[in-house]
């Protein structure tokens, strides 16, 4: 299949096919129209991101006389999918910006505010505002909150220059990395490229940086002449056994180097010196281009709100729910979705496409007065881009099971076009249609 898919003229009669099996992938078949449930119940989202906007959308089709509201200060939706390719300039900051309020269905109120405080014994939500919500049911989907002060002697100023680079931050951060790591590419030197040792959203994200950046240097002519390193901060390249072996073996075969049990403690940008934790102890590394990926975090309304975990992830607070219902186990009306959900898996968009129907169902049984077994088995996709041109379609499960989309089709251990046309082509679209809760 793979010699099929690298045929040009074959290239061309797959790509209409591609997207619309990328479609069905990623977001799975249209559900069916079903008469919607009279109720008066209020419901109240916080955080109008991927998984927040798509499961209010669904709620406001199943749900006839319900007050659902959705909670979030900012105004901009970000399209999160895109930072990586806006990081190596592949796509501009505006590719992955649109507005919140574009996508909201028009039963579903959105308050442009922030929350202050939660109460899950009375059911309540303070706002920065002073307003205070009431709710029958709560879904938590703050997303989650990039802990860049963690790290010592850094600024956010300093993304884009002088050869620091953190995607993460935001479209236009994206773009600032361009600027650096664009540099890096062109000229060589040190590059090295990290990740925090926390949970975090879409962990493949550096290695895919990783990749792109030596892509292109190669391309430029400067693969000699760049020196790349990429930190683990544990044992291991990826959470999935046989991932992390073939990261290892692609990166061994690039020449690209790495290192377990990295983590970055503190930067000197002054003198180019980043400071790692190891458990030999702190040491520095010179650099002239690092990519910077900071520690992940709840946010602190979550952290204070009594919703997170008790004895795990302390340091973290993600919300204590069941990983399969996503039910919060000792609030029977709370639910927590997206990033900050306390699951051992499941910190991507295509892992949302999964959870919001899972806690659609137990809303909906909730309020009818049933039961539903509908479950959430850990299901995170990861196109793991290794080059322009090429991506692997890393899909797995709780268990680390590989569970591919197209079996006998779609190697996902091998770098294929056609998995990197699912990533930049194909998508964007199933996120959109996602969104508007059609998936």
């Amino acid at each position: 299949m793979a010699d099929f898919l690298d045929r040009p003229a074959s290239r061309r009669a797959f790509l209409s096919m591609a997207v619309g099996a990328g479609a069905l992938a990623v977001t799975g078949a249209a559900t069916p129209a079903q008469a919607a449930l009279r109720t008066k119940a209020h419901i109240v989202i916080l955080g109008a991101g991927a998984a927040g906007t798509a499961l209010a959308n669904r709620l406001a089709a199943r749900l006839d006389g319900a007050a659902i509201t959705i909670v979030d200060g900012r105004k901009e939706h970000w399209y999160q999918p895109g930072f990586s390719l806006i990081a190596a300039g592949l796509k501009p900051a505006g590719y992955s910006v649109s507005q919140t309020e574009d996508w909201l269905n028009n039963d579903v109120t959105l308050k442009q505010d922030m929350a202050a405080g939660i109460d899950p014994e009375a059911k309540k939500v303070a706002l920065q505002s002073g307003e205070v919500l009431t709710y029958d049911y709560l879904v938590v989907a703050t997303g989650l909150v990039l802990d860049y002060d963690a790290i010592e002697g850094f600024e956010m100023d300093l993304i884009g220059k002088d050869g620091v680079g953190s995607l993460y931050a935001g479209p236009d951060y994206a773009a600032r990395t361009w600027e650096a790591a664009g540099k890096y590419a062109e000229e060589g030197g040190v590059g090295l490229f990290t990740r925090p040792d926390t949970e975090m959203k879409c962990a493949g994200a550096p290695i895919k940086h990783t990749f792109l950046i030596d892509d292109i240097a190669r391309q430029q002519g400067s693969a000699g002449k760049a020196d790349i390193t990429y930190f683990a901060n544990n044992n291991s390249l990826f959470g999935v056994p046989i991932v992390a072996e073939k990261i290892r073996m692609v990166f061994d075969d690039r020449g690209i180097k790495h290192e377990y049990d990295h983590v970055v403690k503190a930067i000197d940008p002054g003198v180019k010196k980043v400071t790692f934790a190891t458990p030999e102890g702190d040491y520095d590394r010179d650099y002239d281009y690092v990519h910077i990926i900071p520690p992940q975090r709840a946010p602190l309304v979550v952290r204070d709100s009594g919703l997170s975990w008790a004895d795990k992830w302390t340091d973290q607070g993600w919300v204590e729910c069941h990983k399969e219902t996503l039910r919060h186990l000792r609030y029977d009306t709370v639910f927590a979705i997206g990033d900050v959900a306390g699951v051992p898996k499941g910190k991507t968009a295509a892992s949302v496409k999964w959870q919001v129907p899972v806690v659609e169902e137990h809303i909906i049984a909730q309020i009818s007065g049933d039961t539903t077994d509908a479950a959430f088995n850990g299901y995170t996709s990861c196109p793991l881009i290794t080059r322009i041109g090429r991506a692997m379609l890393i899909e797995f499960d709780y268990n680390n099971n590989l569970v591919p989309s197209f079996p006998g089709i779609i190697a996902p251990l091998e770098e294929l076009w056609i998995s990197w046309l699912m990533k930049e082509v194909a998508l964007k679209a199933t996120y959109n249609a996602m969104l508007r809760g059609r998936a």
